[in-house]
């Protein structure tokens, strides 16, 4: 992935696919695609806060350093924004962030946009690197909190990881859910086979999927974002 050239042109072959309805990214991938024409007919969510970087002291406070407001998704004529929202409970610029996720969500409510949240119940150990829990408890506190963010949820997404028990942690939303794919530790059948499972409930209506997509082990993007779609589609892709 240090290869920009490399990305944006797996980022094409994805999104050339049949069963592929959109992209989600920073402004900077979005505009490549754009230039390259490949975002016609496709939803574009961009991705907001990007200012807790990995490993940092701030980490927590996660700032609106892409795409800074919903007016700015709204000029830019995309469908939506995308929030990562962290919550530990021992650091002070989780309220920041959760007063900015809410900003963002009520903002796109205006805009009748899409506001694609995020959450995760994070801890920050001994050693400052901050863990994200998956545990279905920590997953479902995650939930609630994101679920009561902003003056509405009538736009809201929800984006979550596939975890243990997901079947009991579905039953914490009524919000449409996306399944985020995650890093590909698992072989690849094993990884199908549980997207497979988890798209069978109710709210969850579909896929966001990136490394494991795009960089699959045999290096065939294409054989890859098809499985994915025939997943979330059926046969009719």
């Amino acid at each position: 992935m240090g290869s920009r050239v490399e990305l944006v042109a797996r980022l094409v072959v994805a999104l050339q696919r049949p069963g592929v309805d959109g992209v989600l990214a920073t402004p900077d991938v979005l505009e490549d695609l754009l230039l390259l024409g490949a975002l016609e007919g496709k939803v574009v969510i961009g991705s907001m806060n990007r200012g807790g970087l990995q490993g940092s002291a701030f980490e927590l406070d996660d700032r609106f350093t892409a795409y800074r407001s919903a007016e700015e998704i709204a000029a830019r004529r995309l469908d939506g924004g995308k929030m990562l929202t962290r919550i530990d409970l021992a650091d002070a610029g989780t309220v920041a962030t959760l007063e900015s996720s809410a900003a963002a969500v009520t903002g796109l409510a205006e805009h009748k946009l899409m506001a694609m949240v995020e959450p995760f119940w994070s801890t920050r150990g001994e050693d400052g690197r901050v863990t994200n829990l998956l545990d279905p408890d920590s997953v479902i506190r995650s939930i609630q909190i994101a679920s009561g963010l902003g003056a509405t949820s009538a736009y809201t997404w929800l984006k979550l990881p596939v975890v243990d028990e997901l079947e009991r942690v579905m039953e914490a939303t009524t919000l449409p859910t996306l399944l985020l794919g995650g890093d590909p530790i698992a072989a690849p059948e094993a990884t199908y086979a549980s997207w497979g499972r988890a798209l069978e409930l109710p709210s969850v209506r579909g896929l966001v999927v990136g490394r494991a997509l795009l960089f699959p082990p045999d290096g065939d993007v294409a054989a890859a974002v098809d499985h994915a779609a025939a997943l979330v589609h059926g046969n009719n892709t």
